[in-house]
């Protein structure tokens, strides 16, 4: 299938394109239906669908926290529910609605009883089954210290291994234990990712599908600049101990946690990796107090942080580039074929984009645009142009329009 990427307005004129008029449109799914039946109809037809399974992957990436975060924080229930429909018009065999949210998230806040009863009406009233499901094997609240670990089988998953043929590859060493994701044992990260070894725990239902429709929402993202087609692929990922977001140390240090080398900064590091390691127990509670304790100590500015959420982050854009790898060309196997294995697509909901603090904390941006394309790149670049970003500036998206334009 050639190339594409439709982007179709939802506004008519720029006093249109307001937050309070936006915001109506997602609540109006007949309206939502028609536009994006109208956008998507000509590249995606039956034949695509029909008597194949399919896996809708939203951006769940937290419950809301403030009444806006329904509007830019994850891709809007109704935006779903409307998708949802057109395809089951398309008589799939099995739908799929899955994510793998931040271990924070509480899942019964985020979906509601009336979002499961309407998708509960549309799988009867169609006669497909449609399954709602959460990719996460572990969930942990830092406010209880009360991890839950294995609550999906490791049979439900398959740890792909891209050794070599992973982004990473390039800053790895074989210095142990370099690799970090904040809120995360490291010890285990180091179990899966290190030289020549880069592994992933998938969910199994992305290599049971046919058609994979990825449903993102448009916003700013701390570590990769922005997050759209590229970086929603990550949910595919049950168990973020397999994530590297970063790397011990500032680049001064060789590591790309913030710039420059502060001692201070450091032993905070080390003194979040204790608390990581005691999660459940007590020592827990006193470790994190001492890292926050630390880092305060360093008087640094808002710009960086123990997350590493800043411009020098290196790692997250090739972790983000990996699972994409994986989603086209991964096999059950474990293998990397040389032609896709499944359709991919990106349908995203940009009518209220997420801006300032994104992905997690972000302020509503009224972009009114939705994005159809087989080209997740290409997608994530256009997207950052209506934002006005420079996507030269933004690793993720300069090596994805690098490696789109040898493919083209």
């Amino acid at each position: 299938m050639k190339n594409f990427t439709l982007i179709q307005s939802v506004f008519s004129s720029e006093n249109e394109r307001t937050l309070e008029k936006l915001s109506a449109i997602y609540g109006d799914i007949p309206f939502l239906k028609k536009i994006i039946s109208e956008l998507i109809n000509g590249s995606f037809k039956e034949d695509d669908v029909k008597n194949k399974k399919i896996l809708l992957k939203p951006n769940w990436v937290l419950h809301s926290r403030k009444k806006s975060d329904d509007l830019c924080m994850r891709t809007n229930d109704n935006f779903l529910l409307a998708v949802l429909e057109i395809i089951l018009e398309k008589k799939p065999s099995k739908i799929v609605i899955g994510d793998a949210p931040v271990q924070g998230c509480f899942w019964d806040k985020m979906i509601t009883p009336a979002f499961y009863d309407k998708v509960c009406e549309l799988s009867t009233r169609f006669s497909i089954p449609v399954e709602i499901k959460d990719f996460r094997r572990r969930i942990f609240n830092p406010s209880e210290n009360n991890p839950i670990s294995e609550r999906a089988p490791i049979s439900e998953y398959v740890i792909f291994d891209l050794g070599k043929e992973s982004f990473l590859e390039p800053i790895s060493s074989n210095k142990k234990n370099i690799f970090r994701v904040t809120n995360y044992d490291p010890d285990r990260l180091a179990e899966s990712h290190k030289l020549g070894m880069h592994k992933y725990c998938i969910t199994k239902e992305l290599f049971d599908v046919d058609v994979v429709i990825s449903l993102p929402k448009i916003k700013t993202h701390q570590k990769t600049g922005m997050t759209g087609a590229l970086k929603n692929l990550v949910g595919v990922n049950g168990d973020k101990d397999f994530l590297p977001h970063h790397r011990l140390g500032g680049d001064g240090f060789g590591g790309d946690c913030y710039p420059g080398k502060n001692y201070l900064r450091f032993w905070s590091e080390l003194a979040l990796d204790n608390a990581n390691r005691n999660q459940g127990k007590f020592l827990y509670w006193f470790w994190i107090k001492l890292s926050s304790f630390l880092w305060k100590l360093n008087r640094g500015s808002n710009v960086h942080h123990v997350a590493a959420s800043w411009y020098g982050n290196d790692t997250t854009w090739r972790m983000v580039m990996d699972l994409n790898k994986i989603a086209i060309f991964g096999r059950a196997d474990c293998t990397l074929a040389d032609q896709p294995q499944r359709t991919l697509l990106s349908l995203c909901d940009g009518i209220i984009g997420g801006q300032e603090d994104g992905p997690l904390k972000p302020e509503p941006l009224p972009l009114g645009v939705i994005c159809f394309s087989n080209n997740s790149a290409i997608t994530d670049i256009s997207m950052s142009l209506l934002m006005r970003f420079d996507f030269h500036k933004m690793p993720l998206l300069e090596e994805a329009y690098h490696l789109s334009d040898k493919n083209d």
